[in-house]
């Protein structure tokens, strides 16, 4: 797996110099590019230089995507993102981020799930309606990594900015909790009942949601108060948040509660009581120093995997008018899902319609909805939903995320 990785990460350097130096593109987007031209070149060698082609399906395969991001580098990436968030923004704005992060993610469930039930069978697939609701829940929520990159580049409203970032950062939390609701269900024997189930959903929310943002509290606490005790030791204090993030997040694992929410809660809270935006003492720079740094690493290393990866895939007619379908389904369950809690909202704009098409638009979709589509077996129509999965995110990342930025300017300008 070393091997694996450290190819990966030779790649995504390389392909960062080429972006940065010629095609200057938001970072996400040039790597994800640059990833599937790539993959031209490997999937040519197959019958010429098997050998060639094997050992780059190798090297995807060992670094074993969905392992690597559930259990690896998204609390660091959450974490990262999460430290440099402003917390007093962000509890302007709690409402509609809790609304969105929770309301928003299972009306866009149903809404997809029940659309690509029947776009299924237009097509000739077969999938069970519960089956589909899985890829309704791991489409649904954006993804914090997608969308914080992008935002970088895009000159939006800071109002508007805090709103999709902080729905992001919550949302994939909350979408993970809900996808292990119902594969409980779509993995459930005649044994149990309604009942049965509904307990042990409600109980898996408890821990794993309200458990992962109490645990991040604890850990924010420590963490702050550790890193605070450190002014003249900068490098330890760096050491102390890698800590937070490792030690964290293993132990989330143990207790049974969410990582990714227990790490944007730990990150918010160290960033805002640490100042770590200000950057004016050897504690808050080294501190935003690493994680920039670590940030960046881990972006280009996940995003090259999303773009080699999709030359394992087999695509057939079936599948690419599913996944063009699910495109305008996932769009149509955004609207959706963003205009009815938006609309129970009090706001100041004259024409809130235009802030509800940057928030459909601008949720982005990445690396986890990939993630959980490659954890479904085939009995759970895993492969189907791999398939379609991979489709709308490509789209949303190259095309939503090329266009959000021109967009916004001519809807404000």
């Amino acid at each position: 797996m070393f091997e694996s990785f450290s190819i990966i990460f030779t790649i995504a350097a390389l392909f960062n110099f080429l972006n940065y130096k010629w095609l200057k593109l938001p970072t996400t987007i040039g790597l994800m590019i640059l990833s599937l031209l790539l993959v031209i070149p490997i999937t040519l060698s197959k019958t010429i230089f098997p050998e060639f082609y094997k050992f780059f399906c190798d090297i995807i395969v060992n670094a074993d995507f969905k392992t690597l991001l559930l259990d690896g580098i998204l609390s660091f990436l959450l974490f990262a993102g999460a430290l440099h968030v402003n917390l007093s923004a962000l509890a302007k704005e709690k409402i509609s981020i809790l609304l969105f992060a929770t309301i928003s993610v299972l009306i866009s469930t149903f809404v997809v799930g029940g659309l690509v039930f029947f776009g299924a069978k237009l097509v000739g697939l077969h999938m069970s309606f519960v089956h589909a609701l899985l890829f309704g829940v791991l489409i649904s929520p954006t993804d914090p990594i997608a969308v914080m990159a992008i935002l970088k580049k895009a000159n939006i409203a800071k109002s508007l900015g805090i709103k999709i970032e902080g729905e992001s950062l919550f949302n994939d939390g909350i979408g993970v909790v809900v996808f292990s609701g119902i594969l409980l269900i779509a993995t459930a024997t005649g044994e149990y009942d309604v009942k049965e189930i509904g307990v042990e959903i409600s109980t898996l929310f408890l821990e794993e949601a309200i458990g992962g943002v109490l645990y991040g509290v604890l850990l924010g606490f420590v963490g702050f108060k550790c890193i605070q005790s450190l002014k003249d030791n900068p490098q330890l204090a760096v050491m102390i948040s890698l800590a937070i993030v490792m030690g964290g997040t293993a132990g989330a694992f143990m207790i049974h509660v969410s990582g990714p929410l227990a790490m944007v809660v730990a990150g918010m809270l160290i960033g805002h009581k640490i100042h770590v935006n200000e950057d004016k003492n050897p504690v808050q720079k080294a501190i935003n120093s690493f994680w920039e740094i670590l940030d960046d690493v881990f972006n280009g290393i996940l995003f090259v995997l999303i773009g080699l990866a999709i030359h394992l895939l087999e695509f057939n007619t079936s599948y690419i008018l599913l996944g063009v379908l699910s495109i305008i389904i996932v769009l149509l369950a955004r609207f959706i899902s963003v205009f009815f809690p938006y609309a129970l909202l009090k706001h100041q704009e004259r024409k809130p319609i235009k802030t509800i098409v940057v928030l459909t638009w601008g949720g982005l979709r990445g690396g986890i909805s990939i993630a959980l589509a490659l954890s479904l077996s085939k009995e759970l129509s895993g492969d189907i939903i791999l398939h379609i999965t991979y489709i709308v995110v490509l789209f949303s990342i190259i095309v939503q995320g090329l266009s959000i930025g021109t967009i916004v300017k001519k809807l404000y300008k």
